[in-house]
């Protein structure tokens, strides 16, 4: 019988509220203070191209997945840091692909979602944390980690290391225990069974949730009716109000609104009535989606009604990425791993199996909800403006969404909505 060694990335993003009493108990061996970060520069702020770069790989995830009718929603930031952490073990042409779909190189990539931790802030009304943790087996039979990977892990994830015994039950609770502490309790058991032959878990937990600026007030929310992308009509709660920020192109109006202290906003994209809103997707990339952003017009008054909705959203990403250019990763045959540590039985090599990605958006009058998780699983096998009238933009029909970070514009979070859930 094949012997298959399995190292599984999580990356964890969620909205939640902080519970009270919420800790946890990790019985396994924490390495975390015997390893020596390097020297990593912050930086106070990104430059506008590799915002850029990651608008593009935020759009490129979105055509992929909305090829059907269906509600989507997803974390470029969660897939970016599972796959960014993963790429620091490969080495050769497996690299190479991976940093092309990136758009960046691993040092300017690792310097990029270091410096986030350090410019996305967290306050009252809004919160944005991130961990990260390192988990291995003990079983150097199976599977021996390298010391440089780990320090670059260290350096620039500020990533827990523990090694543990996976046979071992205490070690899926150890796991499950982080996530729930470092999800405030919102996140449990994400981890069913340690598999036989898995030799590596990273984990990457990220905590947002962000009250609106202005909320709606009860008499703000009314029933209307919703026109879904085959036409059809649904009664959906429609909540009303009026912005300072609009944006348009040739085919698109938009909004901008707001989170507490302006750190955070909800940006919608509404194309034109006539065009089909999976070709208006088809139509954008990182380019598009920035110089929109950065040429909002605040100063004009926007009347604006969004909807109530809260989607749930899961896709396995492998087929995505390898449509894009990133083959080589998912092949053991050729796949370079070697920077991450070395399988112990011959003939065996470390390549990606799956990539799983699952998230929510919970849209209501206090503010927004959302998240996600990722999971990237690895094989080890053989074989200004003069005053005019306010712009009106009602969500009442199929319309993309985001949520950003307004210094840097960076996609938090993004979506696409054809019908009310």
């Amino acid at each position: 019988m094949k012997k298959r060694f399995i190292a599984v990335l999580f990356a964890v993003v969620f909205t939640a509220s902080v519970l009270s009493g919420c800790s946890t108990t990790v019985k396994s061996k924490n390495l975390t203070d015997g390893i020596k970060p390097g020297p990593v520069p912050v930086y106070n702020s990104f430059e506008k191209d590799e915002n850029t770069v990651i608008a593009q790989f935020s759009a490129q995830l979105l055509k992929q997945l909305c090829s059907e009718d269906k509600n989507v929603v997803y974390s470029p930031l969660s897939v970016l840091y599972a796959l960014a952490m993963t790429a620091n073990g490969a080495d050769g042409e497996t690299l190479t692909q991976m940093e092309a779909v990136f758009g960046m190189d691993m040092e300017t990539l690792n310097n990029y979602l270091h410096s986030t931790v350090n410019l996305l802030p967290s306050d009252e009304g809004y919160t944005f944390d991130i961990a990260n943790s390192l988990w291995i087996t003990n079983d150097e039979g199976k599977f021996v980690v390298n010391e440089e990977f780990l320090r670059i892990v260290k350096s620039y994830y500020d990533a827990g290391v523990f090694t543990a015994d996976f046979a071992d039950k205490q070690t899926l609770k150890d796991i499950n225990s982080w996530v729930t502490y470092k999800t405030n309790g919102q996140i449990q058991n994400i981890l069913d069974k340690i598999d036989p032959d898995a030799v590596m878990y990273l984990i990457n937990a990220l905590n947002f949730e962000a009250d609106w600026l202005n909320d709606y007030d009860e008499y703000a929310v009314h029933d209307g009716m919703f026109t879904k992308a085959d036409g059809r009509t649904q009664d959906a709660q429609f909540m009303y109000a009026a912005e300072n920020g609009y944006l348009e192109d040739e085919n698109t109006r938009g909004f901008i609104k707001y989170y507490k202290d302006k750190k955070y906003a909800y940006v919608a994209l509404l194309p034109d009535e006539k065009i089909n809103l999976n070709d208006y997707i088809a139509s954008l990339d990182g380019e598009k989606l920035t110089n929109m952003l950065n040429n909002i017009v605040r100063e004009q008054e926007v009347e604006t009604a969004i909807p109530k909705y809260e989607t749930t959203y899961d896709t396995e990403m492998s087929e995505i990425f390898k449509a894009i250019g990133m083959t080589d990763a998912f092949d053991w045959r050729v796949a370079d791993f070697s920077r991450m540590g070395q399988a112990q039985l011959e003939g065996e090599n470390l390549c990606i199996n799956r990539i799983i990605h699952k998230a929510f958006v919970r849209v209501a009058e206090k503010g927004t909800q959302a998240g996600a998780a990722t999971v990237v699983e690895m094989v080890a096998e053989g074989a200004m403006i003069e005053e005019e009238p306010p712009k009106r933009v009602y969500l009442d029909r199929p319309f993309v969404y985001m949520i950003i970070d307004t210094q840097n514009n960076l996609p938090l979070f993004m979506g696409a909505v054809y019908e009310i859930e």
